[in-house]
């Protein structure tokens, strides 16, 4: 079925059109939507994940079903206030390091600390497999990006500088050489805590968000389990 799709702001210039007519599949939702979208025009694909979706005109959450003629639109959040870039996700794609770095980049932005985690091929520490061809990522979800925010938070806390925070994390299974994890944090100045924002944005990910790997290999597969254990400390507050 078709259904009418509008384009605002980063994404109508990406693009390259603020109109279009999609074939999505019956009681397609929003997120299937999403999907679609991204790969018609996968320069856009981090936009529209991001984006603020609209069906006939009224918010919408990625659950809802899409009836043929409907309009979806997408776009950024409303511009206005004092809401530093901040970007939480759970990706089964591959991410574009340029794209995140733009989307947490302001006019104070400059400074851009970047770390990402990529799957080895060989690992010389007990519990692990010697000879890894893939990792495979699971997470608790709707959880996750909670805890993914709570990370955020307890940066801003600590790091009065960082203006942007992404935290991205991949899910599924990926190759050797493919970038697992990704945290980025933006400030005015290198000295202002985005190093050191980075650096505890990993670390912190690792203890409270909910995401395990098995490691794969010709001698099998096995699931890594952490040892860090939860208090009270680690509830939001």
């Amino acid at each position: 079925m078709q259904v009418n799709i509008l384009l605002f702001a980063t994404l109508k210039d990406r693009a390259g059109k603020s109109r279009l007519v999609l074939d999505i599949p019956e009681n397609a939702t929003i997120l299937t939507v999403r999907r679609i979208l991204s790969e018609a025009y996968p320069e856009m694909e981090v936009n529209v994940e991001l984006a603020i979706a609209a069906l006939n005109q009224e918010f919408a959450v990625d659950t809802d079903i899409v009836h043929r003629g409907d309009e979806v639109a997408f776009f950024p959040p409303v511009s206005g206030g004092n809401h530093l870039p901040e970007i939480f996700l759970l990706a089964d794609t591959a991410v574009n390091h340029d794209d995140i770095i733009a989307s947490i980049t302001t006019p104070e932005t400059g400074a851009v600390c970047l770390f990402s985690g990529m799957v080895r091929g060989k690992t010389d520490k007990a519990g692990h497999l010697p000879q890894t061809s893939a990792l495979e990522y699971e997470a608790y979800a709707p959880m996750a990006l909670a805890k993914m925010k709570q990370v955020a938070d307890e940066i801003r806390a600590r790091w009065a500088g960082v203006l942007g925070i992404a935290i991205i994390q991949r899910i599924g299974q990926l190759q050797v050489g493919e970038n697992t994890v990704l945290i980025a944090c933006s400030s005015a100045h290198r000295d202002n805590g985005c190093f050191e924002a980075a650096r505890y944005g990993i670390d912190r990910l690792k203890e409270i968000v909910p995401v395990w790997k098995k490691e794969i290999g010709s001698d099998g597969a096995v699931w890594i389990e952490g040892d860090y254990m939860p208090t009270a400390d680690d509830k939001q507050p």
